[in-house]
Parts: structure tokens; C-alpha cells; sequence
């Protein structure tokens, strides 16, 4: 397993530099985040071993099972999925460096509320559909200076970027139309004077046209630790 991991790590490694070079980028502007759901903690020590320590989790729970596992080892934690506001309490207890997914004001004031009581910080990037999907979770893009202006008045809350799930679909322009719009959304918002630099898109299938339309993360797990249960439609649709 672990030479198929490290294998994998290189290939993908491989594919962000190609792209960022056909896209006259800087290949160091563009992160690695290890979709880690439905991932077992030992095989994702394997990664960090291979100097990929930047993960992100769908579920709470998935969170506690491998919180003992892994607290020793020095990584970085994102949630990634959809977060219901009862679990803003144990997203701060199991160590979360950064919340992706934050698409809703009622999160938000839960967020600020607890770490104010914590006396903690937060980073966050804000959650937007830009596939004006039902199924999928995030803000309308419509909305997007007045949700955004209203979590800046958060003090506990440091807006760091932007994320979109981009539609499960063979053709890429369709897709590409939802990565150019959080790029979009990220023009406005920084003409506001809101710190989004960071632009979290594209996973296993469409990491390249992310990153030619701006991403700053790309978020793989399958083409690294391998094909999961159900598909990725499954996993980033189920409530949390």
C-alpha cells in the first residue's frame, strides 16, 4: 500500500505542476489538500510520510475516530463537508485549523459564539454553489459581498478564501463555468477589501481546469488512496 500511496502522491504532484505550467503558474501557489473521508489513520500516516500533511475531513466523527492516531503527528486539519451548527463545539475540540465550508450566517454566529467562549480563532473559507445545484451545500453566489461583509464583522472568524464543489460532469466547460465563478466571486470580494486570496477547488477529475481558473487548493483523495464505497457525489451530499 504504501508504494501505491507514494506513487500516487507523485502522480498528482505531477499533474498540479504540469497544469500550473500550462497555466503560467507558480507551481508552489498551488496546494495539495488530501481528501481524507472514509480513509483509515494509518494509511493516512502513510502520506504524511511522504511530506503530504495538509488533509481534510467530511465528518465529525470521522474526525474523532483518528483524532489519537494522528494528534502527534504535526499536520494541518481542514473540515470540508457540510456542517450542521451542533457540531461547531467539537469542530474546535479535535484541533480544526480551518472550516472550508462555511455557507450560512446562523454557522457562523454559532462559530463566533463558541470561540469567543473557547478564547480561540478560526480560519474559514466561504462556501458558495456555483453549480446552482439543489443537492449541493454553499451560498448563492448572488449573495456573496452581503453574506461575506457580515461573517468580516466576526472577530473570531479569519476569512482566509473561497471554496466550491464544481459539478460531477464529463464536460468541462460546464465545469469550468463554476471554477470561473468563484473566481469571480473572489474579484468582487477583494475589491471590498475582504482577505480571499485563497481559492479552494478542483478534486481527482478536474483539478487541471481549477487550477486555470485560479486554484490555490485542489482537493484529491481518490486518485491517491484509491476508489471509495460510493461515489463523490454520495459523500459531499450527506448531511452532517
Amino acid at each position: 500500500m504504501e508504494h501505491t500511496i507514494q506513487t500516487n502522491i507523485a502522480k498528482i504532484l505531477g499533474r498540479i505542476e504540469k497544469a500550473c505550467i500550462n497555466a503560467d503558474r507558480n507551481t508552489d501557489d498551488v496546494k495539495l489538500l488530501l481528501a481524507t473521508k472514509t480513509v483509515a489513520a494509518e494509511t493516512i500516516k502513510i502520506a504524511f510520510s511522504h511530506h503530504q500533511t495538509l488533509i481534510g475531513e467530511n465528518k465529525i466523527q470521522e474526525i474523532k475516530e483518528k483524532y489519537e492516531s494522528l494528534k502527534s503527528i504535526p499536520h494541518q486539519k481542514h473540515f470540508i463537508g457540510h456542517l450542521q451548527t451542533n457540531k461547531v463545539k467539537e469542530l474546535i475540540r479535535y484541533d480544526v485549523d480551518c472550516l472550508q465550508s462555511l455557507d450560512r450566517l446562523k454557522l457562523a454566529e454559532k462559530l463566533q459564539n463558541r470561540l469567543e467562549y473557547e478564547n480561540k480563532t478560526m480560519d474559514a473559507y466561504l462556501q458558495f454553489n456555483t453549480s446552482f445545484e439543489d443537492s449541493k451545500f454553499g451560498m448563492h453566489p448572488d449573495n456573496a459581498v452581503k453574506f461575506a461583509l457580515e461573517v468580516q464583522q466576526f472577530d473570531r472568524i479569519n476569512i482566509k478564501g473561497l471554496m466550491t464543489i464544481g459539478l460531477f460532469s464529463a464536460e468541462h466547460e460546464k465545469v469550468r463555468k463554476c471554477f470561473r465563478l468563484l473566481k469571480n466571486i473572489q474579484g468582487q470580494l477583494l475589491d471590498k477589501d475582504i482577505p480571499v486570496h485563497e481559492l479552494s477547488m478542483g478534486m481527482s477529475g478536474d483539478l487541471e481546469i481549477a487550477i486555470e481558473e485560479g486554484a490555490t487548493m485542489v482537493r484529491v483523495g481518490t486518485a491517491i488512496f484509491g476508489k471509495r464505497e460510493h461515489p463523490d457525489s454520495y459523500y459531499w451530499n450527506e448531511d452532517q
